[in-house]
């Protein structure tokens, strides 16, 4: 016996809301066209973060090349596994701004290819031109390959936006009068966003709330990947994506794999939407913290016999103090992994060192708080950086190619 894990009333009210914005390919179409930098850098600057824009633009002149790092130490790849560098944290405009500043002064930093956001997706960030801001600091300035956003259910927003879901796919949201025209969706478990580990709880359909943010996200300022914490959220998503290639998911490790059954199941749900070239709305797919080096190769090993190309595997080197166990560093692992032949992404929540606003309750900081700790949230992203870093080139050291963002590249 097989159950359909979306069924007719699901898929309707998903649809629904898709062309409630236009359709699929018009939302594939407008995101491609919100990524072009002019026409990013024209609606910044109309918002106010032309000067940004401009000043980052100029501290990137002088980031460290890949090329003379490589010349420098006679580094030669030599071995199969390629690492691609990820850093998690960069909290909006002013943050990111302060974050390359700050690698400006250190000539010896490559800069991560890709890069993670977890700030909610409040009608100040998306609309107000700090999020697009980001986006054009991230992608076309340093040529990050993949800038991760993150929409959590729990996020506040005009009750109207509510209201409109409602009357387009026909279901009922469950929610809270906050006042001054805000509403909120109600959790029944831990009762906040940050007991609730960012968003895990998606009851009823609730699901529609998390892809109807993620739309009017990638709309506005062409943001097209975006975190996704939840089961409900993952199979509504690949449903959603199908159509939409120009938007992607990373799968968050909150719920992620924590074993190799856990990840099977996430394949027996990919099977269920993938499109006719074998790939699908799911980019990058980040193990559990529980998990060992070889779990990690045995994950591996499954998606390749499945045939599903274009997924990426992630693991966390380093988590915030107040994420998991004390000390946590999969450095070794990250090597037994790669000298297995494997590829990995490398993942830094933290540079290890427990730093002041180096903690997931950053990641919850009101807007106006956020902008005025830019500086301290900077300073820690600056040195998860340089753990990046140093661990990236001690595996180029190993033999093995690394990916930086095209500002560490020549040309």
């Amino acid at each position: 016996m097989h159950f359909d894990l979306l069924n007719k009333k699901d898929t309707k009210a998903i649809d629904a809301l898709i062309n409630a914005y236009g359709g699929a390919r018009a939302i594939n179409d407008k995101v491609v066209a919100m990524r072009d930098y002019d026409t990013r850098k024209k609606i910044a600057s109309g918002k106010g973060f032309g000067r940004t824009l401009e000043e980052a633009e100029g501290y990137v002149k002088g980031f460290a090349k890949v090329e003379d790092f490589v010349s420098k130490e006679g580094i030669k790849v030599t071995k199969k596994g390629v690492c691609t560098t990820q850093v998690s944290g960069f909290q909006g405009a002013s943050v990111t701004l302060d974050c390359i500043r700050r690698i400006a002064e250190n000539p010896e930093i490559l800069f991560p290819t890709e890069m993670i956001s977890v700030v909610a997706l409040t009608e100040d960030y998306v609309y107000s031109g700090d999020l697009l801001a980001t986006l054009a600091m991230a992608e076309n300035i340093l040529g990050a390959s993949k800038f991760c956003s993150t929409n959590l259910v729990t996020t506040a927003w005009p009750e109207e936006r509510f209201a409109k879901v409602e009357k387009t796919t026909g279901e009922k949201f469950d929610r809270r009068d906050l006042g001054g025209g805000l509403s909120q969706l109600i959790l029944k478990n831990m009762g906040t966003p940050f007991g609730n580990l960012g968003g895990v709880e998606v009851g009823d359909s609730n699901h529609l709330i998390y892809l109807d943010g993620v739309t009017r996200a990638a709309l506005e300022t062409g943001a097209n990947f975006f975190l996704n914490p939840s089961w409900s959220t993952i199979v509504a998503a690949c449903y959603y994506g199908r159509e939409i290639p120009a938007i992607s998911f990373k799968i968050s490790m909150l719920l992620s794999a924590q074993n190799a059954i856990q990840f099977r199941m996430l394949m027996n749900i990919f099977k269920e939407y993938l499109r006719d070239d074998g790939t699908m709305p799911i980019y990058e797919i980040n193990i559990g913290n529980a998990a060992s080096p070889e779990t990690f190769m045995q994950c591996a090993r499954d998606l390749k016999e499945s045939g599903i190309q274009g997924v990426s595997l992630a693991a966390h080197i380093r988590i915030n103090p107040d994420l998991g166990i004390e000390g946590f560093n999969w450095t070794e692992n990250a090597h037994k992994v790669l000298d297995g032949g494997f590829d990995i992404t490398i993942k830094y929540e933290s540079d290890g060192t427990s730093r002041p606003y180096d903690t997931m309750e950053t990641y919850f900081l009101p807007d106006q708080e956020r902008k005025e700790k830019s500086e301290l949230i900077g300073d820690v992203i600056y040195h998860k950086c340089i753990r990046c870093d140093k661990d990236a080139k001690e595996i180029m050291r190993r033999g093995h190619e690394v990916r930086f963002a095209k500002i560490a590249h020549k040309g």
